[in-house]
């Protein structure tokens, strides 16, 4: 589908945003409006629900309407949630691949795969994808194929395993859980091991297929800390790390800033808000007619630091001042 002409200015306003993420707000389209367009019709499909995946979605509708698509105006939102179920997430894509959405946004990387498989001659554009070459979504960053292209969320794992130096000098050992199935959790996981040999921490693994599993293999871990990847199954379940990690007295650090909310000592994060946003930039384009090859995948460069002190104290330790006073935020 081509926007008209008077979509093209607010396309390129918004496309500024999706730069490297660095920004934290989207410019607006300010004495612009895309009303008496022809109404846009989006499938947006998720894995499951927890904030930093809610806060993508969010920060879409956010982008969208600022560039003059507005749900119940002109904006048509197709918004499925397969609940961690991996079968009900194949039914969502197969059910989006005969529909008439012009467009699709696959929030977090098994939602990416499944849509991608079977959606082939319409716009994907998928957010909160840790690495999407690994992924088997895209064969270049730089270059992506066919019709699919997005954001990625990768995570400065050497950065964190540095902030956990940092908060627990003594540290020698640091423990993660993720899911098997989830390639992204595995990129992760390896890129943590390879900076811990580096930094001298040994990273052991625990690995699970549902949520159900986490505290089990919380407890199952015989560490000096904990790190929560931006693993779908394991951040729903954070609170079940956060209660063994009180337990044991370890402190807990994470990935998101939703996981530090609820209960993790600290951690560095992306902006998933703007995730979305610089998934509805790309979308606009796209929809304009710029094909996926031309839109590299993009990622953020600078992280947010955020501290939750008292969940750090409940779990035996206390940040010090130096990481505290630079915190993006505290909870």
């Amino acid at each position: 589908m081509k926007l008209k002409a008077a979509a093209l200015g607010l396309v390129a306003a918004l496309a500024l945003t999706a730069c490297g993420g660095d920004s934290s707000t989207t410019p607006g389209a300010e004495g612009s409006s895309a009303a008496g367009e022809k109404p846009i019709k989006i499938g947006v499909a998720t894995i499951v629900s927890h904030p930093a995946l809610d806060a993508v979605a969010d920060g879409f509708k956010e982008a969208m309407k600022e560039a003059g698509y507005e749900e119940g105006k002109n904006l048509t939102l197709d918004l499925q949630n397969a609940q961690g179920d991996q079968s009900t997430l194949t039914n969502i894509a197969n059910t989006f691949a005969s529909s008439d959405n012009e467009a699709f946004l696959a929030i977090a990387t098994p939602t990416a795969q499944s849509i991608s498989n079977v959606v082939t001659d319409k716009p994907v554009v998928f957010a909160a994808v840790t690495d999407p070459v690994a992924a088997e979504l895209v064969s270049s960053w730089e270059a992506p194929d066919a019709n699919v292209t997005g954001v990625s969320d990768l995570n400065p794992m050497k950065e964190q395993l540095e902030l956990i130096q940092e908060a627990l000098p003594e540290v020698k050992t640091v423990g993660i859980i993720y899911t098997s199935s989830e390639v992204n959790s595995q990129v992760q996981f390896d890129e943590a091991a390879k900076a811990g040999s580096e930094l001298g921490i040994e990273v052991e693994a625990a690995t699970v297929t549902n949520s159900s599993e986490v505290q089990q293999a919380a407890e199952s871990l015989d560490v000096d800390a904990y790190l929560i990847p931006t693993d779908n199954t394991v951040v729903s379940a954070a609170e079940a790390v956060v209660q063994v990690a009180e337990q044991k007295q370890k402190p807990v650090f994470a990935s998101d800033e939703s996981t530090v909310e609820r209960g993790a000592a600290a951690g560095l994060s992306v902006n998933y808000t703007q995730q979305g946003k610089d998934a509805a930039a790309i979308i606009l384009k796209m929809l304009d007619g710029t094909p996926a090859s031309e839109i590299p995948v993009e990622t953020q460069k600078q992280f947010d630091l955020f501290v939750n002190a008292g969940a750090a104290e409940a779990q035996g330790l206390t940040l010090p001042e130096a990481i505290v006073s630079r915190a993006t935020k505290q909870f």
